[in-house]
C-alpha cells in the first residue's frame, strides 16, 4: 500500500514539475457538457453529457553518445611469487580412510 502511494506521489510531482517547466503542454480541446434530465408527467429523458478533450504536447529526450577526453586514473598491477600456506581438502571414500586409518 505504502508502494502505491509512494508511486502516485512521484507521479503527481512529476507532472507538476513537467507542466511548471514548458516540458508538458496540456490544452482543452472541447468543453464538459452535463447529461441533462428531465422529468415530466411520469416520464424521464435523460440526454447525454459531453466529455472534454485535451491536447497534450510534450517534448522530447535523446539519449546517445559523445566521444570526450577525460582524466582516468591509471592503475598497475604488479605481481610477485611468495610461498604461502594454503588450505587444502583432501576427499577419501569409507574404504581408503579405513586402509589408511589401519596403517
Amino acid at each position: 500500500m505504502r508502494t502505491v502511494l509512494l508511486i502516485l506521489i512521484i507521479a503527481v510531482v512529476a507532472l507538476i514539475a513537467g507542466i511548471s517547466t514548458g516540458y508538458i503542454d496540456i490544452s482543452q480541446t472541447r468543453q464538459t457538457k452535463i447529461p441533462s434530465i428531465e422529468a415530466d408527467n411520469g416520464a424521464i429523458r435523460a440526454k447525454g453529457g459531453q466529455t472534454p478533450a485535451f491536447d497534450v504536447q510534450t517534448g522530447s529526450v535523446e539519449v546517445g553518445t559523445r566521444e570526450a577526453h577525460v582524466t582516468v586514473p591509471k592503475i598497475e598491477v604488479k605481481r610477485d611469487a611468495k610461498s604461502v600456506n594454503v588450505p587444502v581438502v583432501e576427499v577419501r571414500r569409507p574404504q581408503e580412510s579405513q586402509q589408511n586409518a589401519a596403517h
